[in-house]
């Protein structure tokens, strides 16, 4: 994708485009917060029909140049074609796209329940969430950011907690550590493969 941009350059407008995408994430999310339309027993789907609502009709959105869609199927080339061969596609939650001298941009967002009562879905973040953008997962050729819609409890609680399991299993060198921008606490988490960005939603604390 970069051979026909300096490859200076085409880093330079990932960085503002994935900074939009994440701007235009967090505007959404204050925006369901204020409204009060998260109840506690919503499914990850739930909210995140909600956060693309709302990211799809600020006027900003437009602005951007950038288009999205919630559920998007990861094409497989391996499968073989035969009735309901689509079905078994892996599924990220959000997909967000745009153009620039020809090129397109693409960032996902994948999302999931937290709770900070809750171990279970601490660890199904860890292993359907952390691991799908790593190697061997379904998302590992996915530029995107990992999301935790908190229904009971805090960021720093949850974040605790997934530190605690990560520390259990021996891979202390991939502890979430906070890292500010966009005037939010994002979190960033390091692997040998990448470099990935988090997001704690806190709607109940």
């Amino acid at each position: 994708m970069a051979g026909k941009l300096n490859i200076n350059t085409f880093k330079k407008i990932k960085n503002i485009f994935f900074s939009n995408c994440t701007s235009l994430l967090i505007e959404a999310y204050h925006t369901s917060k204020s409204n009060e339309v998260i109840f506690q027993d919503f499914d990850e789907n739930d909210i995140t029909a909600i956060l693309h609502h709302y990211i799809d009709v600020n006027p900003k959105r437009k602005i951007l140049e950038i288009s999205t869609n919630i559920e998007h199927h990861i094409f497989n080339n391996t499968k073989k074609y035969s009735k309901k061969f689509a079905s078994k596609f892996a599924r990220i939650d959000l997909r967000f796209s745009t153009f620039w001298k020809r090129e397109e941009y693409i960032y996902f967002i994948e999302a999931k329940n937290l709770k900070s009562s809750d171990s279970g879905l601490k660890r199904r973040y860890i292993n359907t969430g952390i691991d799908n953008f790593l190697k061997g997962g379904k998302y590992e050729n996915c530029d995107g950011l990992l999301v935790g819609y908190i229904l009971e409890g805090t960021k720093l609680e949850c974040v605790k907690g997934i530190n605690n399991l990560l520390e259990k299993d021996n891979r202390n060198d991939l502890i979430i550590i906070p890292q500010s921008f966009h005037n939010f606490d994002f979190y960033l988490s390091s692997h040998e493969e990448r470099l990935l960005t988090h997001a704690f939603l806190e709607y109940f604390n």
